[in-house]
């Protein structure tokens, strides 16, 4: 074949190809090579592999909620199943009969069911999700099905077969699952375009909203996961695609050097955890002085901060810069009627349930079948041996005719029946031996016959009740199974933390002002402060205009800068004092602002905007200070008053683009800082959101009071303990507080707690200590619990009480103050009463908590306004005066 002709024939080939012609492509010889084109192929083969990914491989079935190799694995475990472990090895091997793709895949799946402790029992080690340790060997570890799926995952009756790959063996098409076990286990799968994620939800609360629904409830599913931690499900979505789920780790402060880690989020391991914290700390966004994991059964990661950082800011850093907060987006995909089909959580919820009373259904239709089969037989057997119709075959020759002598007694008797009698039912008739028959006692079969009629009757109930049969079913499973399976992990609700305001500063700042740069790099200039490399700095400058820009290396930020310092974004508490010249030669300008919302990089002015404009005199201050300065005023004839002094703080404070108010209108010579002066700000209000369980100024939850300077919160906790705290917004808090106010030296805590060691109960009185650690002021003894507390001056309770011996009750009021002296905190304290106590309940008043300023003011004005009740008014002032605060547990 010549060149020219090879050339033709590619051409003609080509043209096939562009034509769209579904002929199989040829191969084709170029240049003595052989060329095969790939456009059927890529149609069609790759259609079919990406449909066989999907179906077969990565995404679960929604009826029983597994993959293909995870049903094949616990059909061959059923198979294997003699009640005693098998190895792993072993059901690998016999798993391989149905699945085609290896035994490594079937190990791995294998180890991931046994990890989710549901439908598999293990022995052995088979690795821990915590630590990420891998499971031994297959040859070394055991298993069997668990007794939870013996009872709810396999039943042959109800089980649709198809043959194996191979076509030798075979398997269930789906398991005939009585469970939400899709929701329970969760899912994660990667096909060809395609991707599934549904997360672990809890054991019990599937069961509990599956009741619901069967009840026209609408269920309220949140996930759980194994390994505990905290997640916010704010923007959950019901599991569908554009959700997201945050996890947190637990964090806890031991004290103001240490922090501990006792559960992780999902999805990591103690070692990543550690490894994210690491890499951080490399960075410079947290700073820690090392780190130790002592995780053994549970998770313990003990981390000990470097001098002089905040264990609630570097809380707050370790959840904003490593994997102690993750964010997960579930992706809700299963097949459905043969399709991937996206859906709810609460769909595949309902579909299960559906399912389940389905199944259950069909179980009872089948029981209600194999009881009337039962019944029959029984009938037709007392009829043949009562009525000795077998002796009417003793002269039949023919086993036809004993077939017709069997028949024609059996006439009389065949209305009885729910069915005819079929051949086959008098050939069995004809196999009961001699030996029953001479045996045969009429009244255990009445009695055999008379229990079948009543299990008739319980199965034909259930069917005409099927949705409460249902419920039973569920509540049984719940009773039988659900023990040891609570919810791990706490749902709460995550503030937003500002990465900013928590980063470590692991940069310092410098400043060239002649030449204008700025950065972390010009370590030969002007030292500014310590800084992150994600803060944002301030500069100002001579001219009135300033600009907000990243940290970085080297950065030009505009020459004669007068200010620098780190930025904090809506700050509305650093005050800047400043005095400018409007224009060459004008008049002189005074202004208080504060600098709040701004777009980076963009250059903003101070001044009026006029040409030649300059600043004179400018201030940063943290707390609102309002400073004196001496204003000295260029030398001029008949000057009447050339020096004078300017008090910031009768200047109201405005906003920046306020063109000020005028100072003097002649030239200034230079300004002269004579007294550095007070704040100027009023004491900062402080809110707890109970629902994220944090401290805000954004008047969200409880108010808690005013704070400035030193001033600490008191918070009192339900396992006995108290602590005093900054009012700074970044504190954490593990739980709700009973009690939160602000601390006065000299209050006094009135407590009543059950001693676990004398079991009795005991009331203390003690004066709260200035510390900032963890005071348990009820002891550490087992069992020993808080019952009530308060702050109240002059406690009073009653008490119901039962003497021991003749059982007789009675009420008895105690004043607390008098009743017991106050005493140091570690001691026990005084018994409350030598008999029985069967309730406590306070005489005097609750806990109230402080007004808010803006309601204050507004009772302050109704008072005003309307007349109150004398008796009323006198009691509230009495009550506000002792500012009474009591707080009850479960008694």
């Amino acid at each position: 074949m010549s060149e020219q002709d090879k050339y033709n024939q590619t051409t003609n080939n080509k043209d096939q190809f562009d034509s769209g012609d579904d002929k199989q492509d040829l191969p084709v010889e170029d240049h003595g090579l052989r060329t095969t084109r790939l456009s059927g192929m890529y149609k069609d083969w790759f259609l079919d592999y990406a449909s066989y990914v999907i179906l077969e491989r990565a995404v679960p079935e929604i009826r029983d909620g597994l993959k293909p190799v995870q049903r094949r694995i616990l059909h061959a475990m059923k198979e294997l199943d003699d009640v005693r472990y098998n190895k792993v090895a072993n059901i690998i091997g016999h798993t391989m009969k149905y699945h085609p793709h290896g035994d490594a895949s079937i190990g791995d799946a294998l180890v991931q069911l046994g990890q989710k402790d549901i439908l598999v029992d293990t022995q052995g080690n088979w690795g821990n999700i915590i630590t990420g340790d891998s499971p031994a060997a297959p040859r070394y570890i055991e298993a069997r099905p668990s007794k939870f799926a013996l009872e709810v995952v396999f039943n042959p009756k109800t089980t649709t077969w198809k043959k194996s790959y191979d076509g030798r063996n075979k398997e269930p098409e789906v398991l005939p699952v009585k469970f939400p076990l899709l929701l329970a286990q969760g899912v994660e799968g990667i096909a060809v375009g395609l991707a599934s994620k549904i997360l672990p939800h809890n054991f019990n609360e599937l069961l509990d909203s599956s009741i619901k629904y069967l009840r026209g409830k609408t269920p309220d599913l949140l996930p759980d996961f194994p390994t505990g931690g905290m997640a916010d499900f704010t923007k959950y979505n019901n599991g569908q695609r554009g959700g997201r789920v945050r996890i947190r780790a637990k964090i806890n402060i031991i004290d103001k050097k240490t922090l501990t880690i006792t559960e992780i989020p999902f999805g990591t391991t103690t070692g990543s955890l550690i490894e994210s914290i690491l890499n951080a700390n490399d960075k410079g966004k947290i700073k820690i002085k090392k780190i130790e994991d002592n995780t053994a059964e549970n998770v313990e990661i003990v981390i000990s901060l470097s001098a002089g950082i905040s264990p609630d800011q570097a809380i707050d850093a370790l959840y904003a810069f490593t994997d102690c907060e993750v964010s997960i987006s579930p992706n809700c995909c299963v097949i459905k009627e043969g399709k991937p089909c996206f859906l709810s959580i609460n769909d595949i919820l309902k579909i299960s349930t559906d399912n389940t009373v389905q199944l259950l259904k069909k179980e009872l239709e089948i029981k209600k079948h194999e009881l009337l089969e039962q019944h029959m037989f029984s009938s037709l057997e007392k009829i043949f041996i009562e009525n000795r119709i077998y002796r009417d075959i003793e002269e039949c020759e023919t086993w036809e005719s004993v077939l017709d002598a069997i028949n024609k007694g059996l006439d009389s008797y065949k209305d009885r029946f729910y069915r005819e009698i079929t051949q086959n039912d008098i050939v069995k008739l004809t196999e009961i031996r001699i030996k029953r028959i001479s045996k045969y006692d009429s009244l255990k079969a009445d009695e055999l016959i008379k229990n079948l009629e009543n299990e008739l009757e319980s199965v034909n109930k259930n069917l005409d009740n099927l949705i409460e049969y249902a419920i039973d079913y569920f509540k049984f499973i719940k009773k039988k199974f659900g023990k040891g399976r609570e919810r791990k992990t706490e749902i709460r609700y995550f503030d937003y933390i500002e990465a900013t305001r928590v980063a470590a500063t692991n940069q310092k700042l410098y400043v060239n002002r002649i030449e204008g740069f700025a950065g972390t790099g010009l370590k030969k200039d002007e030292y500014v402060c310590d800084c992150s490399d994600i803060d944002d700095i301030i500069v100002f400058r001579r001219d009135g205009t300033f600009i907000v820009t990243k940290v970085n290396e080297k950065v030009f930020v505009g020459k004669d800068i007068i200010h620098i310092a780190v930025f904090k974004r809506n700050d509305d508490r650093t005050i800047y004092n400043m005095i400018y010249q409007d224009g060459h030669n004008g008049k002189a300008l005074m202004k208080r602002f504060a600098i709040k919302g701004i777009t980076r990089d963009r250059e903003y002015d101070l001044t009026k905007g006029t040409k030649g404009s300059k600043v004179l005199y400018l201030t940063a201050n943290p707390n609102g200070e309002a400073e004196v300065v001496t204003v000295n005023l260029r030398h001029k004839p008949k000057l009447k008053k050339p020096v004078f002094d300017l008090d910031f703080s009768e200047l109201a404070i405005k906003s920046r683009n306020a063109s000020g108010n005028i100072l003097t209108r002649h030239n200034i010579r230079k300004i002269v800082l004579k007294d550095k002066g007070k704040p100027t700000l009023d004491a900062q209000h402080i809110w707890f959101d109970k629902t994220v369980l944090r401290l805000n100024v954004d008047k969200r939850g409880q108010y808690i009071g005013s704070f400035k300077g030193d001033e600490k919160i008191l918070t009192i906790f339900s396992s006995g303990s108290y602590r005093l705290m900054n009012y700074d917004i970044s504190s954490h808090f593990d739980e709700e507080p009973l009690i939160m106010e602000k601390f006065e030296p000299g209050i006094i805590v009135t407590a009543i707690y059950f001693d676990g060691e004398k079991n009795n109960y005991y009331v203390k009185r003690f004066e709260a200590e200035y510390t900032e650690k963890i005071v348990n002021f009820i002891g550490e003894r087992p069992k020993s619990k808080l019952i009530k507390v308060s702050l109240h001056p002059d406690p009073v309770i009653k008490i119901t009480q039962v003497t021991k011996k003749k059982k007789i009750k009675s009420e008895e009021e105690i004043p607390l103050k008098e009743f017991i002296d106050v005493k140091g905190i570690k001691a026990r304290g005084k018994k409350i009463s030598q008999h029985n106590l069967e309730n406590i309940d306070w005489i005097a008043g609750e806990h109230y908590p402080p007004i808010p300023p803006e309601e204050e003011n507004n009772s302050r004005n109704n008072n005003l306004k309307q007349p109150v009740d004398s008796n009323v008014k006198k009691s509230n002032q009495n009550f506000d005066s002792e500012n009474s605060k009591q707080i009850s547990l479960d008694f």
